[in-house]
């Protein structure tokens, strides 16, 4: 059930995301939205818990930004592999990773939350 409302979550970062950053568009409904989220978690969960491991060391020298870079990275891979996402440029990935994790993150808090 957490991992349904973390794609949940993505999926809504990813929309409001499409809205505020030109340059990221999605194609389809909300179903595109929803293999967007799931696709870009899967691979955040494998590849990109690797490269935060490997990039550590790094991470703490610049104090977490290179995290930044590895988000970018996971999304960058997400429209590889997806046909309905198209991102145009690496500064577009990077501000839409961010904001992608801050409202994700925000809507997990939100449901984590017992009443």
């Amino acid at each position: 059930m957490k991992f349904l409302f973390r794609i949940v979550g993505i999926a809504i970062g990813v929309w409001i995301t499409t809205m505020l950053i030109p340059g990221i568009e999605v194609t389809g409904g909300l179903k595109n939205y929803l293999i967007i989220a799931f696709v870009l978690a899967v691979i955040n969960a494998t590849l990109g818990t690797l490269l935060k491991v490997l990039t550590m060391p790094l991470a703490f020298l610049t104090l977490g930004l290179s995290l930044l870079v590895v988000n970018t990275a996971m999304l960058l891979i997400t429209d590889r592999l997806t046909d309905s996402l198209s991102i145009q440029g690496f500064w577009t990935a990077f501000f839409g990773a961010i904001l992608i994790a801050i409202i994700s993150s925000m809507f997990a808090q939100i449901t984590s939350k017992r009443i």
